[in-house]
C-alpha cells in the first residue's frame, strides 16, 4: 500500500530547491549509541533519472528555470496517462495512475539541481562494456515470457520490488519510494516500501556469505559520520533491473558500495558505486538525497487475491494449441 505523502515543495519554489544547501555543515549531526543516527523514514522520489538525458548537453547541474521545464514535462506525462484512463477501455496490464508517486522535483544536493543520478562517468551514462548488452539480451532470448510462473518478473511474483527499488543500489520508481532505516548495535535494517523488501546489514562481520540473495549479501561499518555498506553475491534471477525510469544489469559477482551520511537534519546523502567488470568498462557512481518524511510505511499487500496468473498461462497454452493444430481462436 502506498504511504500517504506529506506536504511537498513545488518544483517552482526556488527556495525549496536550495534548502538543503543552506544547512550549515558545522551543525552537529545527531548520534545514536556513539554512531551517526540515520534512523527514520525517507523518500527517494525524484523526477531525476538514473542516466542523463541528451537535452541537458552533458551538464550535471542546471538552473531553477531549466528544472521547472522538466517538472512541467513530468506533470504533463502523468496528466496524459490519467486522461487516457477514462472513457475507452484501458490497456490490459496498465496501472491506475492515481497511485503513482514518482516525485515532483529534481534531485537537489548541496543546492545543486542534478540532471542525473549518475555522477561518474562525467557523461552521466552507464559505461557498458563492449558487447555486454548483446550478451545480456542473447541470454534472455530463449526465455518466453509466458512459459511458466518462473519466468515472470520478480516484482510481478511478489519476490522483490520492481526495478531496483530495494537495492542495492536503491533507485526511485513510479511509486512506493519510501524506506525506513533502523539501527541496532549489530545490524542496520533498511525496509523498502515497495514489496516490503527488508535488507539486513551485518555490522560485526567481515566475510560475505556464499549464498546468493535477492538483495545480495550486505556487511557494513561506520567511517566517522558515514555508514559504509558493501554488498555482493546477488541472486542471478535479480540481475536484470528494469523499470520505466531506469535499466541496468548486475552480475552475481558485482560489488555495490553504498555510503549513507547526513546532509542536514532532514536529509541523508545516499552515494553508491557499482563495480562489475563483467558488464561495465569501469565502475560507476550515483548520488541521491534521501528526504525525511513524517509518513509511516504500511504493509505492502502484494497481489492479494490475484487469480490472473493462472488465467494468463492458460491463455498462452490455448494460443499454442491454436497455432500448432490450427484451432479457431475463441
Amino acid at each position: 500500500m502506498k504511504a500517504l505523502r506529506s506536504l511537498s515543495c513545488s518544483l517552482l519554489g526556488s527556495l525549496c530547491f536550495v534548502s538543503g544547501g543552506l544547512y550549515s555543515q558545522q551543525t552537529e549531526n545527531p548520534s545514536w549509541n556513539g554512531v551517526p543516527d540515520l534512523q527514520g523514514v525517507y523518500s527517494i522520489a525524484t523526477v531525476t533519472m538514473l542516466e542523463r538525458g541528451e537535452q541537458f548537453g552533458g551538464e550535471l547541474v542546471i538552473s531553477t528555470e531549466q528544472a521547472a521545464v522538466v517538472g512541467e514535462t513530468g506533470a504533463s506525462y502523468l496528466d496524459n496517462l490519467v486522461s487516457n484512463v477514462g472513457g475507452a477501455e484501458s490497456q490490459v496490464g496498465g496501472y491506475n495512475t492515481f497511485w503513482m508517486d514518482p516525485g515532483e522535483r529534481m534531485a537537489v544536493i548541496d543546492g545543486e539541481i542534478r540532471t542525473s543520478i549518475i555522477i561518474e562517468p562525467e557523461a552521466g551514462r552507464l559505461p557498458w562494456a563492449e558487447g555486454a548488452l548483446r550478451r545480456i539480451f542473447s541470454s534472455m532470448r530463449g526465455q518466453q515470457a509466458l512459459d511458466g510462473p518462473e519466468v515472470r518478473p520478480m516484482g510481478e511474483r511478489c519476490l522483490v520490488g520492481f526495478g531496483s527499488s530495494g537495492g542495492p543500489p536503491m533507485l526511485p520508481v513510479l511509486y512506493n519510494n519510501h524506506s525506513r532505516i533502523v539501527q541496532t548495535e549489530d545490524y542496520v535494517m533498511i525496509l523498502a516500501e515497495m514489496n516490503h523488501d527488508a535488507r539486513i546489514i551485518r555490522l560485526k562481520d567481515s566475510q560475505h556469505k556464499e549464498m546468493q540473495k535477492w538483495l545480495g549479501d550486505s556487511i557494513g561499518y561506520y567511517d566517522d559520520d558515514t555508514l559504509v555498506v558493501e554488498t555482493t553475491n546477488f541472486h542471478a534471477q535479480e540481475s536484470f533491473r528494469g523499470a520505466l525510469r531506469h535499466f541496468f544489469y548486475l552480475s552475481a559477482d558485482a560489488k555495490v558500495t553504498e555510503e549513507f551520511s547526513r546532509l542536514d537534519k532532514d536529509t541523508l546523502l545516499y552515494r553508491f558505486t557499482v563495480d562489475d567488470p563483467a558488464v561495465y568498462s569501469r565502475a560507476w557512481t550515483g548520488e541521491l538525497p534521501m528526504n525525511a518524511v513524517e509518513d509511516r510505511i504500511y504493509e505492502y499487500a502484494c497481489h492479494e487475491g490475484n487469480y490472473a496468473l493462472p488465467g494468463i498461462l492458460a491463455g498462452a497454452r490455448r494460443q499454442e494449441l491454436e497455432s500448432e493444430f490450427g484451432l479457431p481462436g475463441q
